[in-house]
């Protein structure tokens, strides 16, 4: 069967060289990720140094190079730290798993699109965020609520788009060389070059290591895994003014171990608890744009994407294994009618197919089917955008796909975007959007297994539907001679369908019961935040935002527990004039939330700190993470003995290791 899949990635690639001969030109796609990829001979365009911008229509916020480069970044998940909208945070205190939060909510409900195309979904989910090197990314696009129907339907709360190097880029060799306290140790290559005026190429190799142990409570288990990361992709790029095309292919081998550590309060006699977590991921991604009519900007574009992603758990004497296999085609024109019509469609294929083996140490009451959730899944959709421009103050963009799923049927996906700008320094912004998901409990949240409680399963699960909403506002004032950015939105998130995981509730204590929503689920997140450059070279970020996130537990309408009600941001950047020094400092506060148990957690603050030397061809980073060394007490309850139905690694609602302290090297060598 894997012999299959590899077969049906090659047909998605191969075509790619054939077609080369067949074509003079060629076009760009109707995405940023095309249109951002043209480069100017002998000139050179420097943005403002500003690296966070928001799009005209949809609440989009982009995180650029500039950004990225404020603190290590060694990885996706580590790439939100100076952003005061995206939560990360572990999802249990044994794997190092690390999961996003979006509008209150899990990120599940996040679609994640890697240049535009859906990806890193299903298996992938639970260490996705470590599987995307930071030195690999050009830039991250945070969208807040309903987006564009063009990818698909799937985002609930938003979408995170992953833009990775170009190999149309700058021809040259770049690395990153980084070690910290905790001792992992990374190292990042890519090159990339220009083979001709329109062909290119480029390869990105990363290599992470960590294998000592780490237990600070002595508690008798690791706080951080043992880990071996090696991870590599290849890429080619074909630009001509009528046809471009561009090809990618990605390997991973992922190796995690984690468990009792050499020392603690446990018996000698009893057995070793061991976690182990061995992933393998091949991924190929093709996408293709034909320009039709440069005067109207019609476009075509044909984009597709496969990947096999093989996991294997085991958690003490539990044993998880999944294999998920992931094929995906979109087809898309797009025209101009006038500068103030343009419209948008397309058709979608997805398809799913998952293999599960499950022998589950814990007790199981009901169907291991309904745990392990719908093994193949072909959904096919339509869609159709328009969007209305009146000058430059105002955009309307309505949107609606529908879609047909083998397992749950026909389904509708409206949503509407609308952008009003009274003034220039004022911009109004308006969504609307439903979103459906397809729930799979354990390939999705596989740190449940990192307890001793008993699974309840007795109902197929649902197609998750929920509806979002939002508003927001973009003010760009002048303050003493200079531009106070100001941002304020609203997002109500409303689900009529939704997987409820309920821990130790109404069907016994040390249970996960796996249930349908049954009553009402909701979230409301405001929030606020200010950029001010107070002086040449110094700049702060100030954010507020408040959440409330409630689901229906055995009949009450509770708070959604190990979610923060509050979170405040600070973040300070200083370059002095010829940029040879950056000083960055970031500040955090996250604020109340509650356990299983309804016990609520405290506020805690952290602090991280980065300090980046500048020189010709290399520059010297060094920082700190966690600086106020402000870890849980204890965040394995029983940990003196996982055998038992007490055991839980589950309930992470803070930081789990103490003060990180790392140096690293940034080498660049291009148009050599």
């Amino acid at each position: 069967m894997n012999y299959l899949w590899i077969g049906i990635l090659g047909m998605c690639v191969f075509p790619a060289v054939a077609q080369q001969q067949d074509y003079a030109n060629d076009t760009a796609l109707p995405d940023d990720t095309i249109h951002s990829s043209h480069v100017l001979n002998d000139i050179t365009i420097k943005a403002p140094s500003r690296s966070k911008m928001l799009s005209k229509v949809t609440n989009t916020e982009l995180i650029g190079h500039s950004e990225l480069i404020r603190a290590a970044c060694c990885n996706l998940g580590e790439s939100f730290t100076t952003n005061p909208s995206v939560d990360v945070s572990y999802s249990d205190a044994s794997t190092g798993a690390r999961q996003i939060k979006l509008l209150g909510l899990s990120g599940t409900y996040v679609q994640m699109l890697t240049e535009n195309m859906p990806n890193l979904r299903g298996a992938s989910i639970p260490y996705s965020l470590g599987y995307v090197p930071g030195p690999w990314l050009q830039s991250i696009q945070v969208s807040k609520g309903a987006s564009s129907v063009k990818s698909g339907y799937e985002s609930v709360t938003g979408q995170i788009n992953i833009e990775y190097l170009k190999p149309q880029g700058t021809d040259g060799i770049r690395a990153n060389a980084y070690l910290d306290s905790k001792l992992k140790q990374e190292i990042n290559l890519d090159g990339s070059l220009h083979l001709t005026d329109r062909l290119s190429t480029s390869a990105l190799l990363h290599f992470e290591n960590r294998q000592s142990n780490h237990d600070k409570d002595g508690d008798g288990f690791m706080d951080m895994p043992k880990q071996r990361q090696f991870n590599g992709m290849w890429r080619m790029a074909y630009v001509s003014p009528l046809w471009i095309s561009q090809w990618s292919i990605k390997a991973l081998l992922d190796e995690r171990t984690s468990g009792m550590s050499h020392h603690g309060t446990h018996s000698s006699s009893m057995p070793h608890y061991g976690i182990d977590v061995n992933t393998h991921r091949l991924e190929s991604q093709w996408k293709n744009g034909f320009i039709l009519d440069d005067e109207h900007n019609t476009s075509l574009a044909l984009m597709m994407n496969g990947s096999i992603h093989d996991t294997d758990y085991q958690f003490g004497h539990t044993r998880y294994d999944v294999n998920q296999k992931n094929g995906y085609a979109q087809l898309m024109f797009e025209t101009d009618f006038t500068p103030e019509h343009n419209l948008s469609v397309g058709a979608s294929v997805n398809h799913d197919h998952y293999e599960q083996t499950l022998d589950l140490a814990n007790p199981l009451v009901g169907e291991k089917d309904y745990l392990l959730g719908v093994a193949n899944e072909t959904t096919s959709g339509l869609y159709a955008q328009y969007t209305y421009k009146l000058d430059e103050k105002l955009t309307i963009m309505p949107g609606i796909r529908w879609d047909y799923s083998s397992v749950y049927g026909g389904f509708l996906t409206p949503r509407l975007h609308v952008k009003y700008a009274p003034a220039e320094w004022l911009s109004l912004r308006a969504s609307a959007g439903k979103g459906y998901r397809s729930p799979h409990v354990l390939a999705e949240n596989v740190s449940l297994l990192a307890s001793g409680k008993t699974f309840i399963a007795n109902e197929r699960l649902k197609q998750e539907e929920a509806w979002n909403t939002g508003l927001s506002a973009s003010l760009h004032l002048p303050v003493a001679g200079k531009e106070l950015e100001l941002n304020m939105d609203y997002y109500y998130t409303d689900f009529q369908h939704q997987l409820v995981i309920n821990p130790n509730g109404a069907k016994g204590a040390n249970t996960f019961s796996i249930e349908n929503l049954s009553g009402k689920s909701y979230s409301h997140t405001a929030q606020i935040d200010a950029t001010y450059p107070f002086f040449e070279g110094f700049s702060a970020t100030g954010a507020f935002r408040y959440t409330d996130a409630k689901t229906t537990y055995d009949d009450q309408l509770r708070t959604r527990p190990l979610t923060s009600r509050y979170k405040g941001l600070l973040t300070l950047g200083y370059k002095t004039p010829l940029e040879k020094w950056h000083f960055d400092v970031t500040g955090s506060v996250n604020g109340l939330g509650y356990l299983y148990d309804h016990s609520s957690y405290p506020a805690y603050f952290q602090l991280q700190a980065q300090v980046t030397r500048e020189f010709r061809h290399f520059s010297v980073y060094i920082g700190g993470e966690n600086l106020t060394n402000y870890t849980i007490n204890h965040p394995i309850r029983g940990a003196a003995d996982p055998w038992s139905a007490q055991f839980d690694a589950t309930q992470v609602w803070g930081p789990t290791d103490g003060a990180m302290f790392y140096i690293g090297m940034r080498f660049t060598f291009e148009n050599f």
